[in-house]
């Protein structure tokens, strides 16, 4: 059995999608295209939406990873032009969007009436009250490696519904399968059904 990935950065893992870094050339296989906050470069903000739009092909699963970040130094007004333009896009091209958040979860929930397309939260890993609000405003949860012993996250993860979550390595060196066989344990579940269930999660984002 196969196991998707739904974000991951390594070239030869074909069933899930690879996270395309800037100025990367898209290959042969499903990957997701977006300027991540922290490769931002404000003097040539252009060019890269050039780079973006240009290479949204038939392989082009998702647009992102892209968000919103309060660590790094780019000012938070920047930040938020360049998520809502990501958003125009996944709207224009009728994608989903990979989101990645660092403390500034309530500010891309405030994104979410302008997004026309499902927006799934890559490498969830926050509390239950976040995940919460994140639901109610009908975004998808992505679990990692974290999964596997953060016993809090575990049970944030049996709370959400099974036709909200996603699966993924994300730049982490395991075995995805390591991580199903942990949430359909966690769910109660089969490994097939789980399977089953990510796959079709996968079809409605994507058809709607």
């Amino acid at each position: 059995m196969g196991f998707f990935d739904f974000h991951h950065h390594k070239k030869n893992t074909s069933k899930g999608i690879y996270n395309l870094e800037y100025g990367e050339t898209p290959a042969g296989f499903p990957y997701s295209i977006g300027i991540h906050p922290q490769d931002i470069q404000c003097e040539s903000i252009e060019c890269q939406f050039d780079w973006l739009k240009s290479n949204i092909t038939e392989n082009c699963f998702a647009i992102g990873e892209c968000g919103l970040d309060g660590l790094i130094s780019t000012e938070q007004k920047i930040q938020e032009q360049v998520f809502k333009r990501h958003i125009e896009i996944s709207n224009e091209f009728k994608k989903p969007l990979i989101i990645h958040c660092v403390r500034k979860f309530y500010e891309v929930i405030s994104f979410r009436k302008i997004a026309n397309q499902p927006m799934i939260i890559h490498g969830f890993n926050k509390k239950q009250s976040i995940a919460d609000d994140l639901l109610k405003n009908k975004f998808y949860l992505s679990f990692g490696k974290p999964v596997l012993y953060n016993l809090s996250l575990q049970n944030v993860l049996k709370t959400t519904p099974l036709d909200k979550i996603f699966l993924e390595t994300d730049n982490e060196d395991f075995n995805i399968e390591e991580l199903y066989v942990k949430v359909s344990k966690l769910k109660g579940i089969s490994l097939e059904k789980l399977n089953e269930q990510i796959l079709e999660n996968l079809e409605t984002i994507q058809h709607g």
